[in-house]
């Protein structure tokens, strides 16, 4: 990515997320960095939340570009997923421990390829109860942490492609295209449920959100480097 741009006029910045990474830890690295650089407060935030166990594509905005964050959070992603059979977790996810363990040595491919079909298309999913949604006025994830009871209602999305990438042993790989909303973690869930084993989601990866691609993306040390040199360049042409 060598085109021109200015962060603090603004900006569309494609970050790869690392791992334990949370969304705003990211906002407020590029926040900070453009505090230090510019010499004032450049307004910056992101299109999408990742969790902190996933990585790839995050999209920055900055400066007048934050206006166009709404419609690009609307846009579909796609996602490279990591389901690992015949354990449940409460989260969904590795965030929390195993909880349930279950055979699944009756699992064969052309079963996983069925109910990856049966997910295709416009479904209603149930968000995890360790999500951001809010349930009687808290965050869904406070309350299950707390052991309390959290009945999220089920929401529209649609899957739009859901393809296996491989197997080996009891993790199953596949790439999702899916509409914004789309808890992946849940989608995990609900195809270990209905292959009669359970699963969670042990591996998350942004691949694409809209027409940006995490290719096309820059690590956070990427963008560090960059911004040095775009200072550099800055001062260079007399700017302040």
């Amino acid at each position: 990515m060598m085109e021109p741009i200015d962060p603090e006029a603004g900006a569309i910045l494609l970050v790869d997320k690392p791992i334990t990474w949370t969304s705003f830890n990211v906002v407020s690295k590029v926040r900070m960095t453009l505090r230090k650089l510019c010499g004032h407060r450049v307004k910056v935030g992101h299109a999408g939340t990742l969790d902190p166990l996933a990585s790839g594509l995050l999209i920055i905005g900055t400066g007048k570009c934050t206006k166009e964050l709404q419609q690009l959070t609307d846009e579909d992603k796609a996602y490279t997923a990591t389901l690992r059979l015949g354990q449940t977790t409460p989260s969904y996810d590795a965030e929390t421990d195993v909880d349930q363990e279950r055979p699944w040595d009756h699992v064969n491919e052309d079963a996983i390829r069925q109910v990856l079909n049966d997910f295709t298309g416009p479904i209603q999913q149930f968000p995890p109860d360790f999500s951001a949604k809010r349930f009687k006025g808290e965050r869904a994830y406070f309350l299950a942490r707390k052991g309390e009871t959290v009945d999220l209602p089920a929401v529209p999305v649609t899957i739009h492609a859901l393809d296996l990438v491989s197997w080996q042993g009891t993790d199953v790989t596949v790439d999702v295209r899916c509409s914004k909303g789309t808890y992946i973690r849940s989608l995990a869930h609900d195809i270990g449920q209905k292959l009669g084993c359970g699963a969670h989601l042990v591996g998350l990866r942004r691949t694409a959100s809209g027409s940006f691609h995490v290719k096309d993306a820059r690590t956070p040390e990427e963008w560090s480097e960059w911004f040095d040199r775009w200072v550099s360049e800055r001062k260079a042409n007399g700017d302040s």
